[in-house]
């Protein structure tokens, strides 16, 4: 914790030590207890993985599709507590006549919006903190619904004072901020003439892994609802894939813009897992692009690859699906994978940019990532 009493995310993530015995929470604001060490790989290799106790035999997700709206990265405060009202308007009613959501999942950016012509400093501006101003106001809802949140944002951490992280927060029915999950990766070598420049974990893997431990890589949340997943990334299988074999029995995905659905699909089918997907809605006066721009889509997937619920609209709805956690979990292990077969070629494999490239520089804006990394390739052109 800083001279200002904010949490650090090595706290919360280090509080996670504990998982394979019980969840480890803290207040929405507050003050954390001194860091654990650092968990190890929370893996078995015998078919079966870490829980904690059920709250309840089965439970109702509930995937807000919500429209995404840029706040002024001028003065990005009014903006941001206009999207966190919206927020709260809808949990409000998904909350109302159709009855009590245990989860609300929504997309990528409910509370800054996105614009692809922000800088580094513009993005920090709009970013929020965890705990903050922003999530206070949504464990005042999830308290009085009780009801758990999941929901993404661009974060400011002072743990990473130059960077500007996406993160996914896990947030429980008391409020309390449980977990904060990393964007993975970000695609690269993929536009022209610009890069992302949002820090992800591969992007500072060696200095994530020395603060928080091997096991924050690839995270799951053990909760009373069972073993919870999230990711901003898409068409990245083997990511998901190792959310299965440490023990994710749902996976949350957020987007915003689009997505592919047969890779919504295939996590579910692949991993035998529940998986849905938090698409943004189409989104009037948004000032950027068409309202209608890669909105829509939002689902859910059994752990047969079935869709059991979806939007049928692109505008701003609510699609719902009842787990059944107990029994899923009585016959559930982890996926079979004939991993002697393919080690070989894994271990042999490079990805086309090696990890790490942001701890040597941070990109101050999309064109800058661009020139950054336009050498940095370890595949010839």
């Amino acid at each position: 914790m800083d001279d200002a009493g904010r949490v650090s995310r090595r706290m919360v993530l280090a509080a996670g030590a504990g998982l394979a015995s019980g969840i480890a929470t803290q207040p929405a604001t507050g003050r954390a207890a001194m860091p654990a060490p650092l968990a190890p790989l929370s893996q078995s290799s015998d078919g079966r993985y870490a829980t904690v106790p059920l709250a309840k035999d089965a439970w109702t997700l509930g995937v807000v599709q919500s429209r995404v709206i840029a706040v002024d990265a001028a003065s990005p405060e009014k903006g941001r507590r206009a999207n966190v009202q919206h927020m709260c308007d809808l949990i409000d009613y998904a909350s109302g006549f159709s009855g009590k959501k245990d989860l609300l999942f929504f997309h990528e950016f409910p509370i800054t919006g996105y614009n692809y012509k922000w800088s580094l400093a513009e993005a920090r501006r709009v970013a929020i903190e965890l705990p903050g101003e922003e999530t206070e106001a949504l464990a005042k809802k999830a308290r009085q619904y009780g009801t758990w949140l999941v929901f993404g944002s661009y974060v400011r951490d002072p743990d990473w004072p130059d960077n500007l992280l996406s993160i996914t927060t896990i947030m429980d029915d008391q409020g309390r901020i449980v977990d904060r999950h990393w964007k993975a990766r970000n695609i690269k070598g993929v536009f022209f003439g610009f890069e992302l420049f949002t820090t992800t974990i591969y992007d500072v893997l060696d200095r994530f892994v020395e603060m928080y431990g091997q096991d924050a890589v690839v995270p799951v949340a053990r909760t009373p609802l069972g073993n919870l997943s999230t990711s901003q990334v898409q068409r990245e299988p083997e990511l998901f894939r190792a959310m299965a074999m440490k023990g994710a029995e749902v996976i949350l995905r957020t987007a915003t813009g689009g997505f592919t659905p047969a890779d919504i699909q295939a996590t579910a089918m692949y991993n035998g897992v529940y998986t849905a997907i938090a698409n943004n809605a189409a989104s009037p006066n948004n000032g950027l692009y068409f309202e209608d721009a890669g909105g829509g889509g939002s689902a859910v997937y059994d752990p047969m690859g079935e869709m059991v619920a979806s939007a049928p609209t692109a505008f701003e709805t609510l699609v719902t699906h009842r787990i059944p956690i107990k029994d899923f979990r009585a016959r559930h292990r982890q996926p079979i994978v004939h991993s002697e077969l393919v080690m070989p070629v894994y271990e042999a494999y490079r990805s086309k940019y090696p990890p790490g490239l942001f701890s040597r520089y941070q990109p101050t804006s999309i064109e800058d990532a661009g020139k950054y990394l336009a050498d940095k390739a370890r595949w010839p052109k």
